[in-house]
């Protein structure tokens, strides 16, 4: 496994964390993953079955 970076939502610090490591607390809240853009559709049209499936951010989390 690679090493996962973290941000937080309020103040917009980061911190990179290696595998197995607890996340972290930042202003109170644990902080998020940080998610790439996603830089394809994601539908059965599109799929590749040689393309990474990644998690990626699709831009529609309303949660903040």
């Amino acid at each position: 496994m690679k090493e996962k970076t973290y941000v937080c939502a309020l103040c917009g610090k980061e911190q990179t964390l290696k595998p197995g490591e607890m996340i972290p607390d930042c202003c109170g809240l644990p902080m998020k993953l940080k998610l790439d853009k996603c830089s394809r559709p994601f539908s059965s049209e599109t799929a590749r079955p040689d393309a990474d499936d990644e998690p990626c951010d699709d831009g529609t989390d309303t949660s903040e």
